[in-house]
């Protein structure tokens, strides 16, 4: 039995550091994809893990293979897919470190799980089943993910969602909405940043909060407000924390999935429900959160880039 099982993409996120004398950019490979990322925050902190996805059966795919096993997460329903390439996300930096992306996946190996290929042992064993949204602009992942999740409310295994909203892989800004709203009515753990609250209704975190709680069925927020900390909340209380100052950032690229799978790691060692937790958890599970965030942002990269203990 494993505490959390994944489903979604893994990547090369390539990373800008400097420029030749052309003025084209020299790049640093990193392993990545949200899902991967929020895995190693989630073992590196104590959890048992294991990896829903493909990749290609090239030189990136095996040494994305290599990273997980390494990180400690468990790789047996990773596909090795000699037809398609291992998904690429060419990363541009602005000065304070945070990113745009552009993807080379048409198709990326991640996109092509097929429904079948998802192990119903592995996600019916788990504590917590989690996915993001990026496995729902293609086929035939999107099934897949669909069935996943079926699986984890056929054996009520908690659902844990995060948006993790890359415009450039939708066909248009209506079908991520549509694909986001599905999602957030199957989560009962939601991590949404401000961005994808805007985006959606055009609301404040709070407000975005309360209405995840009150019309979607979701029993724990998380609300992710970028370099300011985060917004939590349940139905019976919220906090708000402040991320630590003085950190020099380098890389945010990883650093909401980070804060996902520390978050999910201290929640998941209080033994309680998300409706349970008390105003001191949400401090304590926050603030921990919070600070393996900031720390990741110190390097570049996501799966590597997760914090000792902070």
């Amino acid at each position: 039995m494993f505490d959390v099982v994944a489903l979604g993409e893994l990547l090369i996120d390539f990373a800008p550091q400097g420029a030749n004398e052309s003025g084209y950019p020299l790049l640093s490979a990193n392993p990545g994809g949200a899902p991967g990322n929020f895995l190693a925050a989630l073992t590196k902190y104590g959890c048992s893990t294991a990896m829903i996805s493909k990749v290609g059966d090239d030189q990136f795919g095996r040494l994305l293979l290599g990273t997980l096993k390494e990180a400690g997460i468990n790789v047996s329903a990773v596909l090795s897919d000699p037809t398609v390439f291992t998904t690429l996300a060419f990363v541009a930096l602005d000065e304070s470190g945070n990113r745009d992306f552009s993807f080379a996946r048409k198709p990326g190996a991640d996109t092509c799980l097929r429904p079948e290929e998802v192990p119903a042992d592995l996600i019916s064993q788990a504590r917590v089943f989690h996915f993001g949204t990026l496995s729902l602009t293609d086929e035939p992942v999107a099934s897949a993910t669909r069935r996943a999740v079926q699986l984890a409310k056929e054996n009520g295994v908690l659902i844990s969602l995060d948006p993790n909203l890359r415009k450039p892989l939708w066909s248009s800004e209506q079908a991520a909405k549509d694909a986001i709203e599905w999602s957030l009515r199957q989560a009962d753990i939601v991590k949404i940043s401000d961005e994808e609250i805007e985006f959606l209704w055009g609301l404040s975190p709070v407000e975005g909060a309360a209405k995840l709680l009150s019309e979607y069925g979701v029993s724990l927020v998380y609300v992710t407000l970028g370099p300011k900390g985060c917004y939590a909340a349940n139905q019976t209380c919220h906090v708000q924390v402040a991320s630590p100052r003085g950190i020099h950032v380098v890389d945010t690229t990883g650093a909401g999935d980070i804060f996902g799978g520390s978050a999910m790691s201290q929640f998941l060692k209080t033994e309680k429900s998300p409706s349970e937790l008390t105003e001191e958890d949400l401090q304590k599970i926050v603030t921990f959160a919070c600070t393996a965030a900031s720390l990741s942002t110190q390097k570049h990269g996501g799966i590597t880039s997760v914090p000792d203990m902070p």
